[in-house]
This record gives C-alpha cells, structure tokens and sequence, in this order.
C-alpha cells in the first residue's frame, strides 16, 4: 500500500513510540496524584511535553490546555469563550468563521444559535481564501470571536492569517484558529491569536490527544465544557492521558527540530507526483488554483468524465481521499468544493493526496503511473 493520504492521519514516529511506552507500564501513576513518586513521575512527564507543545507554537507551557484532540479543542475554544463573555455581560452575540473549516468549528458555532449567539459562516473565493473586505464587512457588527484555519484540511490551502487578524483585532474580537494541518509542518506563531487548536495525530504523533492554546496576556478566560475535578487549570477537567502526552510532546520536539528539512523534502516530493501526473494526464488540474498551500498538499481535478470514485476503485494499492463524502443513498459534493464554487460535476472528479515523512520517491513514480493508467482505461472506455 502506498499511503497518499498524511492530511488525514499520519502514523506514529517511532521515536514518538518509545516515548509513549515507559508510561503505559513503568510509568503508570496518576499525574494529579503527586504525593508519591509515580505520580510526580507522571506529573514531571505532562509538564515536559506542555513545554515541548508550547515550543512548537511559540507559546509558554502554562497556555497550552491538553485535550482529547483538535475537535474537543476547537469547540472548547469557540464555545468556552463566548459562554464566558456573555455570563459576564457582554452584549455581542455574533460569532464568526468560514465555509470552508473543519466540520467540528462550523457545527460548534452553528450549535451557538440555540443560545441566541448569531453565527455567521462567510464565503470563500475559488482558491478557497477569505477575502479582507468580506470579514471586514462582516465585522461592522459587533462581534464576540472569529475562528480562521490556518491551512484547510481538504486543500491544503492557507489563509492569510496575518492579515486577517489585524482585521480582527481592530474590531475589538477574540481570534481562534484551527492550527491542526499547519502545526509541524510550516512554522506557526500564536502571536496575535487568542486561542488555537492543534492534533496529536497529525504530526506522527498519537490519535486521541490534542491541544488548545489559550493566551494568558491579556488573559482569555474560557467556560468548560463539561464538569469535573478542575485539571488543565479548572478548562478541562478528567485525568491527563500520560502516554498520549508524552508521545505528543517527542512529535512537537521532532517536528520542530526537523521542520526545515522535512519542508523541502516534501515541496520536492509534491512537486515530482505533481510533474508525473500531469504529464500522464492531459486535463489534471490543481483544486485551489495556484493559492499558496501546505508543502504536503497535492489536492487535484481530474479530466473532464473521470470519476475520482472510479479512479480509486481501479488504484487500490494507493491510499488517498476523494473530494466527495460518499452515503449510502447519495454521493454529495464536498462542503468545501461547493464553497469554492465547484459543482457537482467537477466536484466528484476531486482527489486529495499527501505525502509524508515516510513516502519515498520510487512510490511517488510508482502511484503516479497506477493513477495515470487508471485514467487512461477509464478514457479508452468511454471512447
């Protein structure tokens, strides 16, 4: 199997193994019970990888709130933040994001309505972008947050998070962001965020551990989510998985001390699939245009008539995601596509690919010429 889908999930580093391992035996104490020795074991471990998390995203440890992963984070973020406000007399009520965000941040603030917060979801253009003047548009109204991903999960595109924070700032709203495609593999600062989510899974580190990143100065305060003990400085409360942190921590060490290098490598091995394929593929073309983009990304149409559903049925040997959510009733184009402005059409002809830490060029060459044959039989068919 060739693996061609690293935005969806990437395996654990070995490295990230072996550090997770002392804790699930050696290790196992409870690091709130820090009265004995295996708990302060436990205790020094979690606050190691809170550090190393921090280092990643330019934040200081004691900002980084440890969470089951981006999706916990996310709405923790959006709807901890708001509820605060509001329980202490804030007046705004409109809460802000994009078409294109990860599920988890469009269904948490649309759940807000329910409360009596008015959600606004804005358009994207056809690279997928966020345009200035639609947020600032958006903005004359008074509002309690806006939440902007750094790098779209489907795409792969980036959001000019710079200058649409400034935008945000000016007009008096909390920032957050989903971090979690661009975390590890591109530089991130949370300067100028209020709040940020990133994944464990994303960055070779384990599935099931996450992070949000909650500023200090000026402080932003945050309503829990659920009820419990009062861990994570009383936001999120159940017993710290050890393991998983850890493991969390060594992937945000290795993803930083590796990123320069991983970053070109993966440009260059992007570049070649991108090269082979559109050289074997007359009428292959790049969803989002030429928008700037994750060093990883290869999000591709394909010709006119072919069927990325039919294309991963005839390449079983590369795994990749194909840009429509299949039901069993239906095939319905991707949130995201529609919100660029692809039909359905178009939309079905959609590949997502990525490559990662562990993708070779010889597979690059060889998934390359299975998609392009695919292509072609599916052509001689239709003829």
């Amino acid at each position: 199997m060739i693996y061609l889908d690293y935005q969806a999930t990437t395996p654990c580093d070995p490295a990230v193994v072996a550090a997770m391992l002392p804790f699930f035996t050696e290790h196992f104490g409870n690091p709130h019970s820090t009265g004995h020795l295996p708990g302060a074991i436990a205790a020094d471990a979690v606050e190691r990888a809170r550090g190393q998390v921090a280092a990643l995203i330019g934040a200081e440890a004691r900002e980084i709130v440890f969470t089951s992963g981006a999706t916990e984070a996310n709405n923790l973020a959006i709807k901890g933040a708001v509820r605060h406000l509001r329980a202490q007399g804030d007046g705004r009520r409109r809460v802000v994001t994009v078409a294109t965000e990860h599920k988890c941040v469009l269904e948490a603030v649309r759940d807000l309505a329910e409360e009596g917060f008015e959600p606004v979801v804005l358009p994207v253009g056809a690279d997928g972008r966020l345009d200035a003047a639609v947020l600032r548009e958006a903005l004359r109204v008074p509002t309690l947050l806006v939440s902007i991903m750094a790098a779209n999960n489907e795409t792969g595109v980036l959001q000019d998070l710079a200058g649409l924070g400034a935008i945000v700032r000016e007009a008096g709203a909390l920032l957050h962001s989903d971090l979690a495609q661009m975390a590890g593999k591109l530089p991130v600062s949370v300067a100028g965020l209020d709040l940020a989510s990133i994944s464990g899974h994303k960055l070779y580190g384990p599935k099931g551990v996450g992070a949000l990143y909650v500023r200090r100065r000026p402080r932003v305060r945050l309503m829990p989510l659920f009820s419990g003990g009062g861990q994570e400085r009383g936001v999120r409360s159940g017993t710290v998985p050890v393991p998983l942190v850890a493991g969390f921590g060594e992937a945000c060490v290795l993803a930083l001390e590796g990123m320069a290098d991983e970053r070109a490598r993966m440009q260059n091995l992007r570049d070649r699939l991108w090269a082979r394929l559109r050289q074997g593929m007359p009428g292959v073309g790049l969803t989002g245009g030429e928008a700037a983009r994750l060093p990883a990304a290869l999000p591709i149409c394909l010709p006119e008539g072919v069927s990325a559903l039919e294309v991963m049925a005839r390449v079983p040997d590369v795994a990749m995601s194909t840009g429509s959510a299949c039901s069993s009733a239906d095939i319905a184009p991707s949130y995201v596509l529609t919100a660029m402005g692809l039909d359905r059409a178009r939309a079905s002809r959609c590949l997502r690919l990525s490559v990662g830490r562990y993708t070779s060029g010889a597979e690059i060459d060889d998934a390359a010429a299975m998609l392009c044959r695919a292509v072609q039989a599916i052509d001689l068919q239709t003829v």
